[in-house]
């Protein structure tokens, strides 16, 4: 059996999804309307999205279930 790879990461998930979503909508840009333009700027809606759910998840104000 293999061994798992692990990486360490040196930047938060919120940083990383948003760069992920600005390149996206920077690619996204540079296309003429399209297919390949809508799915470019679906993914970036997609990592904002996981973003806000990612603060959300992380809020003081979040409460455990009891």
């Amino acid at each position: 059996m293999s061994e798992r790879r692990r990486v360490k990461q040196t930047r938060s998930l919120d940083e990383r999804m948003a760069e992920q979503a600005a390149k996206l909508k920077e690619q996204a840009s540079q296309l003429p309307a399209g297919k390949e333009r809508d799915d470019l700027l679906r993914r970036a809606r997609i990592a904002e999205t996981g973003s806000h759910i990612n603060d959300w998840l992380n809020s003081p104000g979040l409460q455990a279930p009891e």
